[in-house]
């Protein structure tokens, strides 16, 4: 019986620890020129320094103001602009 428990939670660890990619860092030098010139546009006084690819295709893009507030722009995989934080 102990051995039937002992399998049964190595093999739910070892499912458990599946590599199902959530998001993938992106160096800013990586976003499309054209998505970064709108974030630029949309939130002139960020400076972008990082951007993050979802599971799902929305790219982050992702910097700070002059106060240092973090601020953040969404595009859709098509490139539309999906948030602005």
């Amino acid at each position: 019986m102990r051995q039937a428990i002992l399998a049964v939670i190595l093999i739910c660890c070892a499912v458990g620890c599946g590599s199902s990619q959530q998001s993938k860092a992106l160096t800013i030098d990586g976003v499309p020129k054209n998505l970064l010139a709108i974030a630029k546009e949309k939130l002139p006084d960020v400076t972008f320094d990082q951007a993050v690819k979802k599971s799902n295709g929305v790219l982050e893009v992702r910097g700070k103001d002059k106060n240092g507030k973090v601020r953040d722009i969404e595009f859709s995989p098509t490139g539309e602009v999906v948030e602005i934080e």
